[in-house]
Parts: structure tokens; C-alpha cells; sequence
């Protein structure tokens, strides 16, 4: 018999049939996107997938992302990186979501956030560049 503590301990990429891999790109959206997988996986909506693992052809990840019942792809913004991943593989995801279609604006930076600009993917980039400085990171 497993306890209920022992569900809990279970690997999400092995409790359901329907399968999550999300962007997790640097800019907000991204950072949206991967959190909304995680949140799916909490919730047991979904096991969360390692969409590096597929992009980089691990077979075992592979074959399970070919065998799961439903692929679902969450992409920050219409680059679509996590479903043209799946998509290279010849997986194509039951259900795709665009996080940018939902009303959310791109921000390259976390910062850029402070400044309310928007980065339009129509070929104008909105943002202020500032200076960054190096002085405190450490060489290896």
C-alpha cells in the first residue's frame, strides 16, 4: 500500500498520462510560461517534462514524450521554442499556449519592468539599454 506521503515524493514527470513542457526563456514571458508548467505539475494537471532533455535527444526522454497521451507546449512568445522542439521530434503538442496571446507583454529584462516598456515581436524593440557594470563578478 503507498502512503500518502510516498505519493507525494513520486517524480511529476511520472504522474499523469499528459505531459507539460514550458519555455523557460530570460525574459518575463518565459519566466511565466515555466511557472505555469510547474504550477500544472503541483496541481497534478500534468507532469512537468524537461524540454531540454527532448531538444538535446536523450532517448529515454524522447521515447517517453512520444509515448505520452497529451503533449501540452507553453511558450512565452511567439518564437514558440518548446513546441517547435517538440515539433523538430515529430511531436506535436495537443495543445499549444502562447503566453504573449494572452495580453502579457514581453520584457527582456526584469528591470524593464520598472520602466513599463514593452518589446513588440513585429520587428520594434522598445527598451533602454543601460550601462551594466562588471566590476563585481568574479573571475574563475
Amino acid at each position: 500500500m503507498v502512503s500518502p506521503m510516498d505519493e507525494k515524493k513520486k517524480c511529476s514527470c511520472s504522474s499523469s498520462d499528459v505531459r507539460v513542457v514550458a519555455c523557460s526563456g530570460a525574459c518575463n514571458v518565459g519566466q511565466i510560461a515555466n511557472q505555469a508548467a510547474v504550477d500544472l505539475s503541483k496541481e497534478d494537471v500534468a507532469g512537468f517534462f524537461c524540454l531540454a532533455a527532448v531538444a538535446a535527444h536523450i532517448e529515454a526522454m524522447v521515447k517517453s514524450a512520444r509515448e505520452a497521451g497529451m503533449m501540452i507546449s507553453i511558450d512565452g512568445c511567439p518564437v514558440q521554442c518548446a513546441a517547435k522542439t517538440l515539433q523538430h521530434l515529430e511531436i506535436e503538442p495537443a495543445i499549444q499556449i502562447i503566453v504573449t496571446e494572452l495580453g502579457i507583454c514581453l520584457l527582456y529584462t526584469s528591470d524593464a519592468a520598472d520602466d513599463l516598456l514593452c518589446v513588440d515581436l513585429g520587428g520594434r524593440r522598445i527598451i533602454k539599454k543601460k550601462t551594466i557594470s562588471y566590476t563585481n563578478i568574479r573571475k574563475r
